[in-house]
């Protein structure tokens, strides 16, 4: 059985890293002391679950944890330095710190080392969140023992809630655009300067004009989506905004 150890102090482990091309030793000192830290565990880098939600849910909401008094977000997996550098790339989680337990150490240590064998992976971690302050667990979302993956708790929303159940999302904004588009490059500036993050989808490179079309009715771009609503183009969302 899996067990919770809240107010237990994390394993003291080293982990391996690839730094710009070098071996660099990171302890659970250099990641824990004096910090508060969202960690997140998973089975593997690159499975469905885990690329598709856990993984991008704690990036997408960096943010909002930071305003909530946490210092750092820290992903844990059974996986090398190599598997998981490639895989933070991949999912442009530049606001998550990925950490490669590639012997299982820490997941041992925390008794959540579990054998994957029938699936060919091995051991490897159960998924469970956890929020550390200066290295002492404070809070564990551990997922039910269930046949599978589940995934029911250990999300980033259910940890935001257990910070601050009051904490306030960010908006979800995408926007159509195209190489050296001056009325793009406004659009951006605004949402830039209203504090907005968003996703850019570059047409020619990620979309045709034909998906424009179908998506939004015009062929011109900017065209603005916030929280799945269309905004329209630069003038339509300067109005939005209330921009002059």
């Amino acid at each position: 059985m899996l067990s919770n150890r809240e107010g237990q102090k994390v394993p003291n482990v080293t982990f391996p890293t690839r730094q710009d091309n070098e071996w660099v030793n990171v302890s659970t000192d250099d990641l824990f002391a004096d910090k508060t830290v969202v960690v997140f565990s998973l089975p593997g880098a690159f499975t469905p679950t885990c690329s598709s939600v856990h993984l991008p849910g704690y990036n997408e909401l960096a943010k909002v944890f930071k305003e909530n008094g946490v210092d750092k977000i820290v992903c844990i997996s059974v996986n090398d330095t190599f598997v998981m550098n490639e895989w933070a790339k991949d999912q442009e989680a530049e606001n998550v710190i990925l950490i490669p337990d590639g012997n299982g150490a820490f997941s041992e240590g925390m008794g959540m080392l579990v054998d994957k064998t029938d699936l060919g992976f091995g051991k490897r971690s159960w998924r469970y969140s956890m929020l550390v302050k200066n290295g002492v667990i404070d809070k564990m979302f551990i997922e039910p023992e269930e046949p599978g993956d589940p995934f029911k708790v250990s999300d980033a929303q259910t940890m935001l809630h257990y910070l601050n159940p009051k904490a306030v999302k960010p908006r979800t904004v995408s926007l159509f655009t195209k190489v050296g588009c001056p009325f793009c490059a406004k659009a951006k500036a605004m949402l830039q300067e209203h504090g907005y993050d968003y996703e850019e989808i570059i047409l020619g490179k990620d979309v045709t004009t034909r998906s424009v079309l179908a998506m939004t009715g015009a062929m011109t771009v900017p065209q603005v989506f916030i929280d799945g609503q269309l905004i329209g183009g630069s003038e339509d969302l300067a109005a939005y905004l209330g921009v002059a």
